[in-house]
């Protein structure tokens, strides 16, 4: 089991105007003297403090002729992680909703486990627009719709909080999936993940108003205060993103009776991915991935069902500039075994 890594303390620095020492005048007197040295000591000192600093010379620019709520996308990648780095980070440890440990390879990979798996990594548990965000989810990939897929395929949740308030996330969104967390970040850090309070625009998955994500948000951590867990979600500024483990092929490896009882992931069972340590362990890679840019930039529904291989797009939102957005636009990178599966499934129905 690997150590939990210590969260990174945050540096903030403020740019300084730059310093000019002022010309001394010839003099006679023994004080100007001393006077000009400590000026220089001083300027000095100035100049060391602004060459430590991480802040870049100038300062970001944030165009405030674009809506109220939108200051810019982070740049980040959508790289698929290497399977150097997924061994890397296999053994990670995250928490389910009752405190109990497991490692993060055992959610994707394993004998109880879903030949495919998409992991979704989300912000602080208080966050309206990833509740909003799971909603939409579980309304249009459900477990039964799953279940119909011809390779077995899953979906597991990870935020950033005390696992104390997984039961309460799992309420608010309706999630039929399990939910763990991962408190140090050490994942959302090694899998490129940024950190972000830039909202961005507005997408098709957002259905309630900002402000009542707001007012929602604000009543959960009031209803959390007196157990001291109101400020423990999760980092703020910590912004998540998906990503689509599968095996290398989708012909069914050699499985066992029991493995095939269990090989739809435990939908039933929120202890999915628990056993780890026992059976044989089919190798898995990230074939699709996508990192969220600001606080609501998940890949939206329709390209979610996509990837997964599921028929139609969603439910259709009223707005319909955004929904055709949705429909048209792919933010993540690479090529799940969709296709495959397509046509595997046309396969089986000329042979039948």
């Amino acid at each position: 089991m690997a150590d939990l890594k210590a969260e990174p303390a945050a540096l903030a620095a403020t740019p300084q105007e730059p310093v000019t020492a002022t010309p001394i005048p010839a003099s006679t007197s023994a004080s100007e003297p001393k006077e000009a040295q400590q000026q220089e000591g001083d300027t000095k000192e100035q100049a060391a403090s602004m060459k430590g600093s991480r802040t870049p010379p100038k300062a970001m620019y944030i165009d405030k002729t674009q809506p109220q709520d939108f200051d810019g996308e982070l740049a980040t990648t959508d790289e698929l992680p290497s399977l150097e780095m997924l061994s890397k980070i296999e053994n990670n440890i995250v928490l389910d909703r009752d405190g109990k440990t497991h490692t993060f390879q055992s959610l994707y990979s394993g004998r109880n486990v879903a030949r495919r798996v998409l992991v979704l990594f989300v912000r602080h548990f208080f966050c309206g627009n990833c509740q909003e965000y799971l909603r939409s989810v579980s309304e249009s990939i459900t477990p039964n719709a799953l279940l119909r897929l011809p390779v077995s395929t899953f979906v597991v949740v990870i935020g950033c909080g005390d696992p104390a308030l997984i039961d309460m996330y799992v309420e608010a969104t309706g999630c039929p999936f399990p939910v763990y967390t991962d408190p140090t970040r050490s994942l959302f850090d090694e899998l490129g993940m940024v950190k972000t309070l830039a909202l961005g625009s507005a997408p098709a998955y957002m259905k309630k108003s900002m402000t009542k994500s707001i007012i929602d948000s604000i009543g959960q951590v009031l209803r959390f205060a007196p157990s001291g867990l109101a400020l423990k979600s999760g980092d703020k500024r910590q912004v998540g993103g998906e990503f689509l483990f599968e095996p290398l092929d989708v012909v069914t490896p050699i499985t066992t009776p029991r493995d095939e009882q269990h090989k739809t992931g435990s939908l039933d069972h929120p202890d999915h991915g628990g056993h780890e340590d026992r059976g044989p362990i089919e190798v898995k890679r990230v074939t699709w991935c996508h990192r969220m840019r600001t606080t609501r930039d998940h890949a939206e529904i329709p390209e979610m069902m996509e990837i997964l291989g599921l028929d139609g797009q969603g439910e259709p939102i009223k707005d319909k500039k955004r929904w055709s957005k949705a429909v048209q636009m792919r933010k993540g990178t690479g090529l799940s075994l969709a296709n495959q599966m397509s046509e595997l499934r046309e396969a089986d129905a000329k042979a039948s």
